[in-house]
């Protein structure tokens, strides 16, 4: 299984990005998709997830209503579109499938006050 991650970048506080996730290896359709992020120095954290039918997603508190996360099956692809950054989003993000659990190697996104 692999997951590859790509979009990261340096952009203004209020910026947008849009992380996007290449799987392969597995039948993507089957497992649930979801997004982390470590800060220099933090934990990993989870910040949204979707499911395998791209029915339910749910999103950390601080991601809520800027941050979009999505899927297409017949890509094997999912995104997320992160809209109003701020700073304290800078970190490596990591696409995540699973169970069983599976990552990505990241994407650095930085965010310029």
């Amino acid at each position: 299984v692999q997951l590859e991650e790509s979009g990261g970048g340096l952009v203004q506080a209020g910026g947008s990005l849009r992380l996007s996730c290449a799987a392969s290896g597995r039948t993507f359709s089957s497992y649930s998709m979801g997004w982390f992020r470590q800060a220099p120095g933090k934990e990993r954290e989870f910040v949204a997830f979707i499911d395998w039918r791209a029915i339910n997603t749910n999103y950390a508190d601080s991601v809520k209503d800027r941050f979009t996360i999505s899927r297409d099956n017949d890509k094997n692809m999912v995104y997320l579109q992160m809209n109003s950054l701020k700073p304290e989003d800078t970190a490596v993000y990591y696409c995540y499938s699973g169970p069983p659990d599976y990552w990505g190697q990241g994407t650095q996104v930085t965010v310029s006050s």
